[in-house]
């Protein structure tokens, strides 16, 4: 066999061994089939993990998330979770709802995708030891807005939050909890401004000083006096994931573990 040929196989089974990281999840939820694929660190059967919920934009899937953030890479220790949506209506593309995302507002869809999330929860709950003092959510566009909703519909749940590319209507209602915000400062489709109005408000619930000073290469981060810190991700690009958000959003994850692990 040729050099090429060795290098191929070495490849797909490298391809194979990371797929084979991710385990599929299915489950009933309201009389709907759920799936999500789920990476479980051979810890937590005994001992107890973090867990970070990572959601895909409208029209993804949980595979091209698992792709996209590969969050088991940046964090080992942590149970991954990337849940696949069903087809629906979308805010700012696709209304007649041809391709799958999540719900917008709380009742929306039957909040059929708070259900879904209340039942990941309660299985992981019931095969793993889960630390939940260090349960996460992120996402991208319709994704990131459904880590908004996650944060207003279960704030007791979440030790931090990081939306990226997404921005609520809703950001006055926001329990102040440490939080990342990614976004490119050209995107076409969730306005720079809309984004930038979320985590004006914001910063201001979590009671955050005026200025921010580095956090980390093209990261701000904005000190609060309650324990609740905005760190803010602007790059150039448009509505695509950087690159370099996963492993910054892992970072911020790990510096705050929750106020029962402090």
């Amino acid at each position: 066999m040729s050099r090429w040929g060795i290098l191929l196989l070495i490849l797909s089974g490298l391809l194979r061994a990371g797929a084979d990281d991710l385990q599929q999840l299915d489950l009933a939820v309201g009389g709907v089939a759920r799936m999500a694929l789920v990476y479980v660190p051979a810890s937590a059967k005994t001992n107890p993990a973090p867990v970070v919920f990572v959601f895909h934009g409208h029209g993804g899937g949980a595979r091209q998330a698992a792709a996209g953030f590969a969050m088991e890479k940046q964090w080992p220790e942590a149970i991954v979770v990337y849940p696949q949506g069903l087809d629906t209506p979308g805010q700012l593309t696709d209304p007649g709802g041809d391709r799958p995302g999540w719900q917008a507002l709380m009742g929306d869809e039957g909040d059929r995708d708070l259900k879904f999330f209340d039942a990941i929860s309660a299985r992981l709950k019931q095969d793993y030891k889960i630390d939940a003092t260090r349960i996460y959510c992120t996402g991208h566009s319709n994704g990131g807005a459904f880590t908004y909703l996650l944060w207003l519909a279960r704030p007791e749940v979440f030790a931090a939050v990081a939306p990226s590319a997404a921005a609520a209507r809703f950001a006055g209602r926001l329990k102040p909890k440490p939080v990342m915000f990614c976004g490119g400062e050209d995107d076409p489709l969730v306005k720079p401004a809309w984004q930038e109005s979320t985590m004006k408000i914001v910063r201001r619930n979590n009671d955050c000083s005026l200025t921010g000073k580095p956090w980390d290469k093209q990261c701000t981060i904005y000190p609060s006096a309650k324990g609740t810190p905005v760190v803010t991700f602007f790059y150039p690009g448009g509505h695509e994931l950087n690159p370099s958000s996963p492993a910054l959003i892992a970072k911020f994850f790990k510096e705050h573990p929750g106020e029962s692990s402090k």
